[in-house]
């Protein structure tokens, strides 16, 4: 099944998407159903690769669009190839399309993690069956500000020894131990600075470095002792994932800085896994709804708080009484302009000076019939406040009665995310405790050696 780390692929490349298909002349519906085509048609393969039918897979994945979706296809339909045959050309063949099929990505963060995994892939395969040039050639293609680099070098350093080439080979491994050790092939890389030494006849530096190494995994023990340590007080989703992502939003874009900071190290090989992808996927969706459930419960409590302060208020009573001083104010104003329109006939009034008293008796009429239907809109008024009372009220409740369920929910997925964080740490620490042990079996060989040499010369070894 498709993983969440590749739909948060297709997400961060979304904007990238758009400007293309605007080049295109696509509008954003289309491109969404054209996406949308892909990714059944991509998830159709998945589904053949998985039941064993590799040869319909190919088939769907060969009637796909150049893209993302069809190069993610051709690099797990790479995987059966390299499980079931045992001549890589398949496999490496797939990968090639895949490299090919990811360069029309439009996302360029997208298309380079992915081309890093397709290059690791194909070097890994061509590395495993002894065509080391070839493997060398993949693994120099990967970027360094990747975090596919530290096994990469690894492996370019592995496939440069069996050529003989042991100095290039230690220059490999000595870029490699730069990163932290939580990232696959820098363990490897401290032993083999060890071996290479020892296969170039330094054999006092082989054990330096090899002393070295075992310094380096206990010290890496202790790190992960106090980071199992802070999940147990904080939480995985604090101690894990907010202290790594620090400010950066898109923090599984992490840039080459990031890359050589320990917990971020953690956290990406933590989130490589589908498990822990949904867990961490699942306690962020909740925190933020939680967030804004909280801020709506609080908007809706000062909203109804400001509703019925307008209800309680003497406004309305003040509204009356001043009505009713206006209608008898009005009604005298009649009162008075209903005499002077009577006197209008026996004193000397112009045409024009009637005319205007018609008009003010007019407005006053108007003014009149105004005043008579306020009580009317007075309690539409009210009535309409203490609708929307009601109504902010419920939907108050209903956020603090969803902010009770979240409650419930959340501990749960917290809990549930802690124990994968913590079998995570647990698993890198037993890794720590192998790469120990194989450090000290090269020391003791190596002290072994340095014993049987001394015994045969009859002299101290150097």
């Amino acid at each position: 099944m498709l993983s969440c780390a590749l739909i948060r692929f297709v997400l961060a490349g979304l904007c990238g998407l758009m400007m293309a298909a605007a080049h295109a002349g696509l509008s954003a519906s289309q491109l969404q159903q054209q996406t949308s085509r892909q990714q059944q048609l991509y998830e159709q393969a998945e589904l053949a690769r998985a039941s064993g039918a590799t040869d319909k897979a190919g088939k769907t994945l060969a009637g796909m669009q150049e893209g993302y979706w069809s190069a993610v296809g051709y690099l797990n339909l790479s995987g059966n190839y390299a499980r079931n045959d045992l001549n890589p050309s398949r496999a490496l063949v797939a990968l090639r399309v895949a490299l090919a099929m990811a360069e029309k990505d439009p996302d360029v963060e997208r298309k380079t993690q992915l081309r890093s995994r397709i290059l690791l892939r194909a070097g890994y395969l061509a590395f495993t069956s002894s065509e080391y040039e070839k493997a060398i050639g993949f693994f120099e293609k990967i970027p360094l500000d990747s975090h596919r680099t530290p096994q990469a070098l690894y492996f370019h350093g592995l496939a440069l020894a069996e050529q003989g080439n042991h100095r290039a080979a230690m220059q490999s491994w000595h870029r490699a131990k730069k990163f932290p050790l939580a990232y696959p092939g820098v363990a490897g890389a401290w032993i083999g600075m060890g071996r290479g030494y020892d296969l170039a006849g330094y054999l006092g530096q082989a054990g330096e470095a090899y002393l070295a190494a075992n310094a380096a995994y206990e010290s890496e023990r202790v790190t992960l002792r106090k980071l199992a340590s802070q999940i147990e007080e904080q939480g995985a989703y604090k101690a894990l994932v907010l202290d790594a992502r620090s400010q950066t939003a898109n923090w599984f874009l992490a840039d080459s800085r990031t890359l050589t900071q320990p917990r971020m190290a953690y956290l990406l090989n933590f989130m490589e896994q589908p498990a822990s992808q949904r867990a961490v996927n699942q306690v962020e969706d909740l925190a933020k709804m939680a967030a804004e459930l909280q801020r709506n419960a609080q908007d809706l409590s000062v909203f109804s708080g400001a509703i019925a302060n307008q209800l309680e208020s003497k406004d309305l009573s003040r509204q009356s009484s001043k009505k009713e001083a206006l209608r008898r104010s009005n009604a005298r104003l009649t009162e008075r302009i209903n005499r002077l329109m009577e006197r209008a006939g026996s004193d000397k009034f112009t045409t024009d000076q009637v005319q205007q008293l018609r008009i003010i008796k007019t407005t006053l009429s108007d003014s009149e019939q105004q005043l008579n239907s306020l009580n009317s809109r007075l309690a539409n008024r009210s009535a309409g406040l203490k609708t929307l009372l009601a109504e902010s009220e419920g939907l108050r409740k209903q956020s603090l009665a969803y902010l009770e369920s979240i409650a419930v929910l959340r501990p749960r997925a917290e809990e549930r995310l802690d124990r994968l964080a913590l079998d995570f740490v647990e698993e890198k620490d037993q890794k720590m405790v192998f790469a120990l042990d194989k450090t000290e079996q090269q020391i003791a060989h190596l002290y072994e050696y340095l014993a049987l040499k001394e015994l045969d010369s009859g002299g101290p070894a150097k």
